[in-house]
């Protein structure tokens, strides 16, 4: 698969991101067009899985007669074909074709050294491939590589714990390919790397199916261009990322995209991460980072509060360790998820983006000892069901637009916050590492469908701008003191919603005894169920 084929769509992207702050996405039924709304969701661009995968990717089929065959053989090794050298444990393959490779190798590695054009089949039928020093396997030229795994095998490459240099390229996990890297197959691969990482591609890495077991030390799964996954099973450990993506040239490229597929994740740093963006269109996702959320504990001066422990009455910040990112799926572009099975358990926030967030639908069940969802711009939800049993906050960004799901937040502080809120959540004199927002001024609330249940410490609901809702069934309730179940810096209209507080809040967001002390605006165009005071 050439960049140049995708060049377009990734102009697309960068120039839709570049060009608008917020698009308008479609709202749900329960949206009246005559109210006064503040218009922020998310400007997220999508790509297509046809536009991720080759033919060639998926095909797991080779040709037993017209292949060539390599067996190892232990310290050494035998070929039926012109175009396999072996020296000693050491295997090269220097022209394309289908090779079939059977037996154990002890301390050797397999080369693939062909011609920038040249497309090669490593079909692994019961191999078990160990280096002590480098690389089991590793692609130093070819146009692209694709490694399968024959059905009902088992395959096992590991390296031993350090990297000598072999060449002038820096070789640092047990696959190591500069070329485009297939991995698919109806078999099972398992992966140790005592040092450096699990499989690496220095172009685009793409999994199509497969079963595979991964123990890293540094990232499980690292591709420089790109990391493309269309199904397959997935079971990876690993000291840094479990699925790393990032490139550093090029803000287009490192990107990282999930069709499908099983994956239970557990990273001391990011579960999945990405330098561009991350779309995720369904699959089943186990992601846990460090020691997971009970680990952090969130204090206030009189209570320390962890999972399962009791439940602070004063403004709350987070006591984390900030010298390592361990959240769970992560983007400095933007994330955009249409479907899946989530759970997770981070120290970190489970959702992270640098840029805009769109959630189209989905299963989560989150904890997170920070936010459960953050994004630096826009959250736009408009459709799943969500359920955040433990988070310092709930869900943040910029801005917060609802279309529509089921969701169930128990959070230390704020339920949604926009912007850091009035409670000092995000600007000075919050938690460590706290979320820092450019122009507040911006910030917003637009909930336009949602059943919705909050029980929090801090505010519930807290819009440091305009809190516009349309329509939907909200419960709330604030246990905090000197916090409320609605609060807003802004213009506040009901124009439908279904809303229940435990404070009487719903009537005059932020003026209930909560953080704004009585000095607050007074909201403006109410109307609805709860519009008189």
């Amino acid at each position: 698969m050439k960049k140049r084929a995708i060049l377009p769509l990734f102009l697309t992207v960068l120039f839709s991101l570049c060009a608008c702050n917020s698009t308008e996405v479609p709202k749900s039924e329960s949206t009246s067009s005559e109210t006064n709304q503040a218009e922020s969701s998310a400007s997220v661009s999508t790509v297509s899985s046809s536009d991720m995968f080759t033919d060639r990717d998926m095909e797991v089929g080779y040709d037993e007669e017209t292949s060539a065959h390599i067996t190892l053989s232990g310290d050494s090794a035998s070929s039926d074909s012109d175009a396999v050298q072996i020296s000693g444990s050491t295997i090269t393959i220097s022209d394309e074709g289908t090779y079939i490779i059977t037996g154990t190798l002890s301390n050797g590695m397999i080369i693939i050294a062909a011609e920038d054009t040249d497309k090669v089949q490593l079909v692994l039928n019961g191999v078990q491939i160990t280096n002590s020093t480098s690389a089991a396997i590793y692609v130093s030229e070819a146009d692209k590589v694709v490694i399968t795994t024959v059905s009902s095998t088992e395959n096992t490459l590991a390296n031993g714990g350090e990297y000598v240099a072999i060449d002038e390229n820096n070789i640092d996990a047990v696959i190591f390919s500069k070329s485009d890297l297939t991995l698919n197959g109806e078999g099972a691969l398992t992966v140790t790397a005592a040092a450096g990482h699990g499989i690496v591609s220095k172009d685009d890495l793409v999994f199509a199916s497969g079963t595979y077991d991964i123990t890293a030390a540094s990232h499980g799964i690292s591709g420089k261009d790109s990391v493309r996954i269309s199904s397959g099973s997935y079971k990876i450990i690993s000291g840094k990322d479990g699925i790393h993506a990032e490139n550093t040239d090029d803000t287009s490229l490192g990107f990282l995209y999930v069709a499908g597929g099983t994956f239970e994740i557990a990273a001391e740093g990011d579960g999945m991460s990405a330098s561009a963006y991350l779309q995720i269109d369904g699959g089943e996702f186990t992601i846990t980072t460090g020691e997971g959320s009970s680990s952090v504990t969130m204090t206030t001066s009189t209570t320390d509060f962890k999972q399962g422990g009791n439940v602070p009455t004063e403004s709350t910040t987070a006591q984390e360790d900030d010298s390592v990112s361990q959240k769970g799926i992560k983007a400095d572009g933007t994330i955009s998820i249409a479907d899946g099975n989530f759970v997770t358990d981070t120290v970190d926030d489970s959702i992270h983006s640098g840029s805009d967030i769109l959630i189209s639908g989905g299963t989560f069940e989150l904890r997170s000892g920070d936010d459960a969802v953050h994004s630096d711009a826009a959250v736009t939800v408009q459709n799943g069901t969500m359920t955040i049993a433990y988070c310092y906050e709930g869900i943040e960004g910029l801005t917060i637009t609802i279309d529509g799901g089921t969701f169930d937040i128990d959070s230390v502080d704020d339920g949604l916050n926009a912007a850091g809120g009035t409670d000092s959540s995000g600007f000075g004199g919050g938690r460590p590492g706290q979320d820092q927002f450019s122009n507040s001024s911006d910030s917003s609330i637009t909930i336009n469908g949602w059943e919705l249940v909050i029980v929090s410490t801090g505010d519930c609901i807290d819009s440091n701008g305009a809190l516009t809702i349309n329509g939907g069934t909200i419960d709330l309730t604030c246990n905090g003191n000197g916090n409320t179940a609605l609060d807003c810096d802004g213009t506040y209209a009901n124009n439908g919603g279904d809303i229940t507080t435990n404070d009487g809040s719903e009537n005059n967001p932020g003026q209930m005894g909560g953080n704004m002390g009585g000095q607050g605006k007074m909201p403006s165009d109410r109307g609805g169920r709860n519009s008189a005071i």
